[in-house]
């Protein structure tokens, strides 16, 4: 029941908790299932007297999206869309686009009619976390000018922040708009989805070298990422591009991380376990961690050990990433020579 609560409670928008819009009537059959075990698990009268206030609120706030969904699924527009006003512009909320390990993603249209993103954490507890990935980008943006505006492509851009007051229960949670990077784009995670036996090496080494630039960049506006996993790393394959995502868990070097991925303990440096304040070389050793993980067994055994040899159980005898670019350079010239440009291509489209 409280789980249940809980769900109810960080829905912003009707798809949160009855799936896409649709006018499929399977689709529609399931969400009104969906609706009817919610209202058994949440009715103020079937619930713990301890938690009636908090059950009225959530019956009120699921009866009122489900109300949303069927009016969206049975009509071609969607008067009743969620508009969240910012500091800078009001954004109108589309679909879920991902669900992260504290917030959820949606696609949205600003005033002007331009895609972005919405970052809303599910729970009020994770405000800290939003906070923390706006001061990130907005000091590593700041670090990027001067000559240095290349470096932006490698972050996403944040737009707007505010906080988001529920209308019904009153939870007040910061939100971050992003640029949207939702077409043509692919996670990490997809792409090992993609080529299951792993990718080739020199598929592999284009998209780590502009990792370590990444890295390099936000150490040196002096940030520590801490969470340089699949799931957080974009790719998009036409233009040889990476975007570096979930800067929620970061933190100052020297800081002891809020929180970290419960799901992805085994990525973690051995650090992360000790309560020991973070480092760049955190970031250096999961960005190795990843690059195994990526990479196919034909991968040459220089490449792996170059990969363990970051990953150093001491974090003091880490390399640099900055100092890193310029020795995988070097074993990049003598594994293959020349540069050139290697087309890369996911083996299925996604459906966006």
């Amino acid at each position: 029941m409280t789980e249940a609560l809980g769900v109810v409670g960080a829905a912003i928008v009707p798809s949160d908790l009855f799936g896409p819009i649709t006018h499929d009537p399977a689709a529609q059959r399931a969400a009104r299932r969906r609706f009817h075990r919610l209202s058994v698990l949440i009715h103020p009268d079937r619930v713990d007297p301890v938690y009636a206030a908090r059950a009225a609120s959530a019956f009120t706030r699921a009866s009122d999206l489900f109300r949303r969904w069927q009016h969206d699924a049975t009509t071609t527009t969607s008067a009743t869309a969620i508009v969240l006003d910012g500091s800078r512009g009001s954004y109108r909320l589309k679909m879920l686009h991902a669900r992260g390990s504290v917030a959820d993603l949606h696609r949205a249209t600003d005033s002007g009619g331009a895609s972005v993103v919405v970052k809303v954490p599910r729970n009020v507890s994770s405000n800290a976390l939003i906070d923390a990935e706006r001061v990130a980008l907005t000091e590593i943006a700041a670090s990027a000018e001067g000559g240095n505006d290349w470096l932006r492509a490698y972050f996403p851009q944040l737009i707007d922040h505010f906080t988001h007051a529920d209308p019904v229960t009153g939870a007040r949670r910061q939100v971050n708009v992003l640029d949207s990077l939702t077409t043509g784009f692919a996670t990490l995670a997809e792409v090992r989805a993609g080529y299951p036996d792993g990718l080739g090496p020199r598929d592999w080494v284009w998209m780590h070298r502009r990792m370590l630039r990444t890295l390099a960049a936000a150490h040196r506006a002096g940030w520590v990422h801490t969470a340089v996993t699949a799931d957080n790393v974009l790719i998009h394959p036409e233009g040889h591009g990476l975007v570096l995502a979930g800067w929620s868990f970061a933190t100052r070097p020297g800081t002891v991380p809020l929180a970290t991925i419960p799901s992805r303990r085994e990525h973690y440096p051995p650090e992360s376990s000790t309560g020991s304040p973070a480092t760049p070389a955190w970031d250096v050793f999961m960005a190795h961690r990843l690059m195994l993980t990526m990479l196919a067994d034909t991968a040459p055994d220089r490449l792996r050990a170059f990969a363990c040899g970051c990953m150093q159980p001491q974090p003091g005898l880490r390399p640099d990433a900055v100092d890193l670019l310029d020795e995988f350079d070097d074993l990049l010239d003598t594994l293959y020579g020349r540069r050139r440009f290697r087309p890369f291509t996911m083996p299925t489209t996604k459906g966006q």
